[in-house]
This record gives structure tokens, C-alpha cells and sequence, in this order.
């Protein structure tokens, strides 16, 4: 088995109503890679949002009660808080650096995944624009999975891609937001192993692995790499969903 991810480099920087798919078809077509039933590509959230418009200058942003009393907690702008109050369904917990949430697409992660990175680069006041994750990531990994259906006359898979922390460990690693046709988690229960012995919890989240391998590619900082395809996914693709990765709130043992 050989997982190859390759980084497509002709995408152009993404504005405001950019046809993502019709941009990864063309970026493929320069790097004549052919697409193939199987392959799968993953895309930075980052290129979602900015085609969707999701840009926000904290000029526009009246805070709410809630958010100046948090303020009193988290040393961020009060006008910040507000927006990652209004991207989320639940605060969990309030630190002087960090708010951790429940995002409204139902998977908790800090400052409800908002960006400030690489956002308006240029702009005499790029400091007060910020980016909010995709509406809706799932919907548009299958808009795009369909598109190369129709153009392509392909099956391949896309997932949707963040950089988020984990409660345990320091630094960002890629998960997946939203995924069409990449199986979300692959329960390994039954199987055995080496040794015959017949497993009985292993369930791989497969997507937010493929999600970390694919966001090495990509890189964090001025790589402009915001698409990776991928040949040689070990797992069958099928329909999935990220609500197979959320934990219900009552098996959560921190919340």
C-alpha cells in the first residue's frame, strides 16, 4: 500500500464568489494529474470561507453583554469575543488566552476556529479582519465531489480540512470539518490481528488522519498550498458524515 498526497500549486490567491471546483479542476489539468475513481482530494477551509465571503472587520461587530463580561476573563478584543460567541452553541471553558466552544457545526475547538491569518493581506486595516470557518463544509464537499462526478465522470472523495489544538497536547494538527464520500471513522471491531486476537474497540478516525497528512503538505504559513490530491487511501469510500467523530455531550468525560 502506498499513500501519495501531492500539493496542487496553481490555484490562485481565492476571492469573494470563486468557483473552488472549477479552480481544482484546472489547477489538475496543469499538473496533469489524472483524476481517478478513488482519489481523494482535501482542501483547506481557509479557500471555502474566503469563496464564500466569510470575512468579518470587527468595525461591524457590537458586543453583547455576555461578551464584555468575558472580556473581564479572556484578553481578547471584546468585539472578537462577540464573534466567537456568535459562531458557537456553548462556551465550555474561559481562559486569559483561550475560549474552547462548541462550534455551531457541533465539534468543539478554540476561539470557534477563526482566523486572522493571511486574511486581508494588503488591506490598511488588516488587523481588524478575521475569518470565520465555511457555513457549511459538508454541503460544499459534496457540491464539489458532484462536480467532478458531472465534468470529471469520476467518483472521488473531498474532505474539508482545519487546523485545531487538542486538550491534550500542544500545537495544531489537520481534522476534518467536512467530508463527501471519505469515511469519517472505520470500525476495525471483529477484525484480528497479528496474532489472531479478535479487536474490540479499534474504530480509526480515517478522515482527520488523512486530514493531518494532507495539512503537512499544505503547511501553515506562506506555503500557498490550500490543495492536496490524494491516491492510495487504504479504506473504502462511502458516504460519512463528522457527526460519526462527535462525541455525544453525555459519554464526554471533560465537558
Amino acid at each position: 500500500m502506498s499513500l501519495v498526497l501531492t500539493p496542487l500549486i496553481h490555484l490562485p490567491l481565492i476571492n469573494p464568489g470563486d468557483d473552488i471546483a472549477e479552480l481544482l479542476i484546472e489547477a489538475t489539468r496543469q499538473q496533469e494529474i489524472e483524476i481517478r475513481d478513488g482519489d481523494i482530494l482535501a482542501i483547506t477551509s481557509k479557500i471555502i470561507s474566503k469563496a464564500e465571503g466569510r470575512f468579518t472587520n470587527l468595525a461591524d461587530v457590537n458586543p453583547s453583554k455576555k461578551a464584555a463580561d468575558l472580556a473581564q476573563i479572556h484578553n481578547k478584543d471584546v468585539r472578537l469575543i462577540e464573534l466567537i460567541l456568535q459562531e458557537s452553541r456553548d462556551v465550555i471553558r474561559v481562559t486569559h488566552q483561550t475560549m474552547i466552544v462548541e462550534h455551531r457545526l457541533g465539534f468543539i475547538c478554540a476561539n470557534a476556529g477563526i482566523d486572522h491569518s493571511n486574511v486581508k493581506p494588503g488591506a490598511s486595516d488588516a488587523d481588524q479582519w478575521y475569518l470565520l470557518l465555511p457555513m457549511d463544509p459538508e454541503k460544499t464537499a459534496h457540491q464539489i465531489q458532484c462536480f467532478f462526478k458531472e465534468r470529471m465522470r469520476t467518483d472521488i472523495g473531498v474532505i474539508i480540512i482545519d487546523s485545531q489544538g487538542r486538550p491534550w497536547r500542544h500545537g495544531t494538527v489537520g481534522m476534518m470539518i467536512g467530508t463527501a464520500g471519505v469515511p469519517a471513522l472505520v470500525d476495525l471491531r471483529g477484525k484480528r490481528d497479528l496474532f489472531g486476537y479478535r479487536l474490540l474497540i479499534t474504530q480509526v478516525s480515517a478522515a482527520d488522519e488523512l486530514a493531518a497528512a494532507a495539512s503537512l503538505v499544505m503547511g501553515q504559513a506562506d506555503e500557498r498550498i490550500p490543495a492536496v490530491h490524494v491516491r492510495g487511501f487504504p479504506y473504502d469510500l462511502r458516504e460519512s458524515t463528522i457527526q460519526e467523530l462527535i462525541r455525544l455531550k453525555e459519554e464526554d468525560l471533560f465537558r
